[in-house]
């Protein structure tokens, strides 16, 4: 086990993540720099007998007032995730970063199902703890249910057959009504934002401002990230910023505006955005989250219906996977945390 500390090393990880199955973008360096300076990287590598990386762990550190250091690995690990051997590594390296920063505690939010038992099980006998219970966007920092496409090795004609016959039609008809998809530039974040701001108004959720996506954009784009508009009239009408890293695609932000939601915006950038991935030769195209309250009642239920129609499969993943340093210290934590995000709802729910 080591960790990253030069550029060689940085070349090496970076190398690895990309060509292994498990590549998460939220895991990879170009993204820590969009997090910094709140949260400093650290990543731990697993390697075998010749030194070759078989598994990586890419954790963020961060102050937090009162309580201390935190740390946090979003989408991680990256490696065999059955085998106890180098998730060893990983978690031997990350109990060294605690004793160097004090952190009251690790948490992981891994890309693994639910059922995956052999997972759990290898994780609880290093000492993690599991928790089981989120349901909705506000209960975890990564959402735990999201919509997955398989598109590995399928044409745009077999993807597009899997989609609800209505989803056909709605992509058909944005291109029949005039609506045009252009491939952006940074420039074009603004329209994106002024776009997000008039989202975020109408469905209730708080928008980060524009520098927050021009530095994701100095630090991933143009090849890794893009920014595809949707015009009518020459006005851009809706937007989305879809991810690519290693061997799949995400849909990371969208926005749409008020108005001309009846062209059906949305249903043709999403397609373009799953052809660029076909494109690419990609395995998954990720929706990523929708509520795991599956109830028409629900004021989710219209996202993860729209996600469904493309022919996405529902997935549940583990969860916060963690170990608690400093177990008392990190249980007030998390019941001020907990009550942040209840009184930042409420907020939001007096605003409207």
């Amino acid at each position: 086990m080591k960790f990253v500390t030069d550029e060689e090393s940085k070349k090496k990880y970076k190398d690895f993540l990309e060509k292994h199955e498990r590549c998460n973008f939220q895991q990879s360096l170009e993204w820590a720099e969009v997090k910094k300076p709140n949260w400093k990287p650290e990543v731990i590598l697993a390697e075998d007998d010749q030194e070759n990386v078989i598994g990586s762990l890419c954790v963020w550190i961060r102050k937090m007032p009162i309580f201390g250091n935190i740390m946090y690995a979003s989408r991680g690990p990256v490696c065999d995730i059955h085998d106890i051997a180098v998730m060893k590594q990983l978690t031997d390296g990350a109990k060294e970063l605690a004793k160097k920063y004090k952190a009251i505690v690790l948490r992981i939010e891994p890309d693994i199902k639910s059922n995956d038992q052999i997972f759990r099980d290898i994780v609880t006998n290093l000492g993690y703890k599991i928790k089981d219970d989120a349901k909705d966007f506000k209960d975890e920092i990564q959402p735990r249910y999201v919509f997955r496409l398989d598109i590995k090795g399928k044409t745009e004609e077999e993807v597009m057959a899997g989609f609800k016959q209505k989803w056909r039609y709605n992509i058909r008809l944005a291109t029949k009504k005039g609506v045009t998809v252009k491939d952006g530039t940074k420039e074009d974040l603004k329209d994106f934002h002024k776009i997000m701001i008039e989202t975020g108004a109408r469905d209730g959720f708080i928008i980060r401002p524009l520098e927050y996506f021009e530095k994701m954009y100095d630090c991933l784009g143009p090849k890794h990230m893009k920014i595809l508009m949707a015009y009518y009239d020459g006005k851009p009408i809706s937007g989305v910023i879809p991810i690519f890293y290693g061997n799949k695609t995400w849909y990371l932000y969208g926005a749409s505006s008020n108005s001309h939601r009846n062209l059906m915006p949305n249903y043709l950038l999403q397609w373009e955005m799953i052809k660029m991935a076909i494109e690419r030769k990609d395995d998954i195209y990720d929706f990523r989250g929708v509520s795991g309250v599956v109830d028409e009642n629900h004021p989710q239920y219209g996202l993860y219906r729209f996600k469904q129609g493309f022919g996405a499969t529902f997935t549940e993943f583990i969860g916060e996977v963690y170990i608690p340093f400093k177990p008392l210290t990190y249980k007030m934590y998390k019941f001020s945390e907990k009550t942040f995000r209840t009184l930042r709802q409420l907020k939001m729910k007096l605003k409207k």
